[in-house]
């Protein structure tokens, strides 16, 4: 599952501050939903209104879907066909193209620049304008999971996927240059998620452990804030998604809670005539003569705020968003809801539950039971591998069925105000995919 909110940037005053500018003015938020008979994509112009504003029935048991910001693009890969990617033109119900790959595809991610295929030991970068495949990134290291993230931001092109498979490293990769940046060792056991902010300069990722999640600062790899989501247990973390500003970052997990973390970096008091302030200097300056993990824990940061899920074990995505400008979370469960939760900006604490809606007008279009028959594995999980090699195809793009200048997608289509590429004031909307 993927999950990604659509925010404007922020036209506000000086006198404002940097949360309220990134938080003024949001686009709705908009969900993608793929189900056994197709898609879905949903807005949400109130807490308590979520409309279908289209449902695509182009290929059967969808199991990735993104769209290419709110525009009328979409790419989507079928269980029924897990090898090819097809783009296509929701309103006017056209394929603009479709390519097909040796393998299973995993994932795709995508911006204004790029689309990404993701295949378990190979990545596919291709221009986003006319689809030419620009960089294949061959023999990467064993990504059954198909984890990756790409920013959204244009100016900030950068992939990031495991760069080990014995190792929680991180490799990082221009997207818009075609080239490799750096290996960030980001854990000792393997990445488990990964997440970039709306600007392109901060990353997150989170361990198979589920313990610690850390984040880095883009392009080089330098530690930022490290957060200790749990002690007692072992948790798989589903998903990690930052808010419109990058102050707050939730994950979620298979667990019953959702934790937001602050990301802020704690001023030292020249004072600190408090009892707690007194024991804090003990314990930091207690902390250099201890192991280094036991100093690493009394560092870490805890949740700033969390939420205790009514469906506990699940797999759910959460982002963080603004509706009707308040603060939100949202999370969506493989139960087949989307809940909307309140977040206190300044204190924190229990996220209160405000409404749930329903993704799927039947329990048949739930992908939650075959995912139950599975044994709860994703789909990326559950693939199996190809035995054949089918060659691409490509259908082109225009009104007559055939390609202009090369083009798939001419520039009429991008100057279209349904698309609003060039728009510096757009971004990725909610994505939410049974993977």
């Amino acid at each position: 599952m993927d999950l990604r909110i659509s925010r404007d940037s922020p036209a506000l005053s000086s006198t404002r501050t940097r949360r309220e500018r990134a938080y003024k003015s949001c686009r709705d938020p908009s969900l993608a939903v793929g189900c056994k008979n197709g898609y879905r994509l949903f807005s949400l112009s109130s807490v308590d209104r979520m409309d279908c504003i289209h449902q695509g029935e182009e290929s059967p048991d969808v199991c990735v879907a993104e769209r290419l910001f709110s525009s009328s693009l979409m790419v989507i890969v079928s269980r029924s066909t897990p090898f090819r990617m097809n783009i296509i033109h929701f309103k006017k119900g056209t394929e603009i193209c479709n390519y097909s790959y040796s393998s299973h595809i995993l994932a795709v991610k995508l911006n204004r620049q790029r689309l990404v295929v993701c295949l378990e030991e190979a990545l596919y970068i291709h221009n986003i304008k006319d689809m030419k495949l620009l960089k294949s990134v061959l023999n990467t290291p064993p990504n059954p999971k198909g984890l990756c993230a790409l920013s959204v931001n244009h100016s900030n092109s950068y992939l990031a996927y495991p760069g080990s498979f014995t190792a929680g490293e991180i490799t990082l990769y221009d997207a818009g240059n075609l080239t490799e940046v750096t290996v960030i060792p980001a854990h000792a056991s393997h990445v488990a998620a990964v997440a970039f902010s709306a600007s392109g300069t901060s990353l997150a990722s989170a361990s198979e452990k589920g313990t610690v999640i850390r984040v880095f600062s883009i392009p080089d790899g330098d530690k930022l804030f490290e957060f200790r989501r749990g002690m007692k247990r072992y948790v798989s973390i589903s998903s990690l998604s930052f808010s419109a500003d990058a102050q707050f970052l939730c994950a979620s997990s298979n667990t019953e809670t959702v934790h937001i973390f602050r990301l802020e970096h704690h001023s030292p008091s020249t004072e600190s005539p408090s009892w707690s302030g007194y024991m804090g200097k003990v314990f930091s300056a207690a902390s250099s003569f201890l192991p280094s993990q036991v100093s690493d824990m009394m560092h870490q940061d805890r949740a700033f705020a969390s939420v205790h899920l009514s469906a506990p074990g699940m797999k759910n995505i959460s982002a963080l968003s603004m509706i009707q400008k308040v603060p939100r979370l949202l999370v969506a469960s493989l139960d087949g809801h989307l809940y909307i939760y309140n977040l206190d900006l300044q204190d924190g604490g229990d996220c209160r539950l405000v409404q749930k809606h329903r993704l799927y007008e039947s329990a048949d279009e739930n992908p939650a039971a075959s995912a139950l028959e599975a044994g709860g594995l994703s789909y990326a999980e559950t693939v199996s591998t190809n035995t054949n090699q089918p060659s691409s195809s490509l259908t082109g793009y225009s009104e007559d069925g055939g390609v202009k200048r090369g083009e798939l997608i001419p520039d009429h289509e991008f100057a279209d105000e349904s698309l609003r590429l060039d728009d510096e004031q757009e971004f990725p909307p909610v994505s939410f995919q049974d993977t």
